[in-house]
């Protein structure tokens, strides 16, 4: 029984001054019935049941719990891994403050909406990192997300294979670590559009076979914006402000081939929210079953007795004052 555990020093001194009181008026009480030439036996038992149903009140408040019940506790879940575009175009200002800035914001509620599922971030431009592995970890997550700059991968180019081929490494080395058993396989691939990559479309049927569903996040505008360099604007080899645009036609493709969704995420049109809603929709797998030893709540024992307590008390009647 775990009713002990519920009590502290204190409450053991509020029990002692309760008894020692309660039996001060028991004691007031016989006397005054002594003296009316009241039976003494019908207060003693009065007395008594009052006090049994008020200390069974008071268990019954505090939760008594005994008995141990077996109860299976399943964790199911998802993998879902984010890749996130870090070349020099997400620095672009068509989104304020930037487009990487809004999608770091945006990335942190993400996370947070998906605490019971492992998430991995993978960062990539022309050569793609595991930033963060597959974790449980909301904190670390934070972590690198707050971190994430165009300057923690190389910048020449962008290239979506490298991405996918990391990310399907990555989800090929998890299913043989789970005895070809894998888990829900998602991912989230996050960036402007633009892709130099020769192998694109091979790495998508690759990933189709893998039954790894790919959501794609756009990120940017049709019209276009600046890319912060040093103290002014990026410019190409003839002086003049490179503009870039976000380009949807790939992201699309990725996405209706792996039978994912595509969103966007511009001054027009924020659908995180509904992207955050649709990776919600799709049932995770069994990752842990286990059993645990628990007690169970039995106050309404004590509120049972107490009640018919109650009762007694109310149809034991004492007569105070005798008609000769």
């Amino acid at each position: 029984m775990t009713l002990l555990r519920y009590l502290n020093s204190l409450d053991y001194l509020f029990i002692i001054v309760f008894v020692l009181l309660y039996l001060l008026y028991g004691w007031r009480i016989h006397r005054i019935a002594t003296t009316l030439q009241t039976s003494g036996k019908k207060v003693l038992i009065k007395l008594t049941i009052r006090l049994a149903y008020f200390v069974l009140l008071l268990v019954a408040l505090l939760g008594p719990s005994f008995g141990t019940v077996q109860k299976e506790i399943k964790t199911i879940g998802k993998d879902i891994y984010i890749a996130i575009d870090l070349s020099q175009s997400m620095d672009a200002v068509d989104l304020q403050p930037s487009r990487l800035e809004k999608v770091k914001y945006e990335l942190k509620n993400l996370v947070a909406a998906f605490s019971s599922d492992r998430i991995g971030i993978v960062i990539f431009s022309s050569e793609a990192f595991v930033q963060c592995p597959l974790t449980y970890d909301q904190s670390a997550l934070a972590l690198f997300i707050e971190t994430l700059n165009t300057g923690l991968v190389p910048n020449t180019s962008t290239d979506f294979g490298s991405a996918l081929r990391v990310i399907l490494k990555k989800f090929t080395d998890e299913t043989e670590k789970n005895n070809d058993k894998p888990q829900k396989r998602l991912l989230l691939l996050i960036s402007d559009g633009e892709d130099f990559g020769e192998d694109t479309d091979e790495l998508i049927s690759d990933l189709k076979s893998a039954e790894v569903k790919t959501f794609t996040l756009g990120v940017g505008t049709k019209e276009g914006g600046r890319i912060p360099f040093r103290k002014s604007f990026k410019r190409d080899d003839t002086g003049r402000e490179v503009i870039t645009t976000l380009e949807t036609q790939k992201l699309q493709e990725i996405a209706t081939a792996t039978e994912g969704q595509y969103f966007e995420l511009s001054n027009e049109k924020n659908e995180v929210a509904r992207l955050i809603q649709t990776i919600k929709l799709i049932k995770g797998d069994l990752i842990d079953a286990r059993k645990v030893d628990t007690t169970q709540n039995k106050y309404h024992y004590f509120l049972f007795v107490a009640f018919l307590l109650i009762i007694a008390d109310i149809f034991i009647t004492i007569k105070v004052i005798r008609i000769a």
